[in-house]
């Protein structure tokens, strides 16, 4: 990296040691080897779930967990008489202060230092976990075989920080062919033959742009198909 602030992972590789095989420096809670080896912990489980763009990936490390709590459940009473039934208004309130409790966590965090994140983020670009223009092809891929179209893939990835450059060359390479993709989800939606009643065909169209097909695409799969 060339900030000079940014970690040194090498340098605190070698003066934790290699103790611990499980992780990439020794579990030491208050030195930056810790935190650096939390960081890419709970990395490696988030990209294991899925993939992750570089910026999505980058607020959930830079996010702090919220603690988790064990729910507290008063006693059964033993006495004959069953227990008063608290009002809306009482639940209501406790709701609300278990509500400012959560975020008052959220605001006074353990701090997570943005140069351990971007440490953190250059080691899983140096191990090939991460790859933006890998990523939104898969994510181009696995949306479309969802039934959703370019239109609303782009505004996806862009919400995911995946830079518009990539995205656009990925759509562009991308050998999906929305026409037939926005023809078969129609087909499933409303069954064939499709409806040319004017009323009935608008609900198609709607629901295709919800999708996030073009106009030119919509109009295709009655101009361009044979019932």
């Amino acid at each position: 990296m060339s900030d000079d602030k940014a970690v040194n992972l090498e340098k605190l590789l070698q003066e934790g040691g290699q103790e611990d095989n499980s992780s990439l420096f020794p579990p030491a809670k208050e030195s930056d080897a810790g935190k650096v080896n939390a960081l890419i912990s709970r990395a490696m489980r988030l990209l294991s779930l899925r993939d992750h763009g570089e910026m999505e990936l980058r607020r959930k490390l830079l996010t702090p967990p919220v603690a988790f709590s064990k729910p507290s459940y008063a006693k059964p009473s033993h006495s004959s008489k069953p227990p008063a039934r608290k009002s809306t208004l009482s639940f209501s309130k406790e709701w609300q202060e278990e509500e400012e409790q959560k975020k008052t966590q959220r605001q006074f965090p353990e701090d997570i230092s943005p140069e351990h994140v971007q440490s953190v983020i250059d080691y899983c670009y140096q191990h090939n976990w991460l790859d933006d223009v890998k990523f939104a092809e898969r994510y181009i891929s696995g949306r479309s075989h969802k039934g959703y179209g370019a239109q609303r893939i782009r505004s996806e990835l862009q919400q995911k920080g995946v830079d518009k450059e990539i995205i656009a060359t990925a759509l562009e390479n991308s050998d999906v062919d929305w026409c037939v993709i926005a023809r078969e989800l129609a087909v499933r939606k409303f069954d064939e033959p499709l409806p040319t009643d004017w009323k009935e065909k608008s609900k198609v169209m709607r629901y295709l742009l919800y999708r996030g097909f073009f106009n030119e695409e919509i109009q295709s799969i009655y101009r361009d198909f044979d019932d």
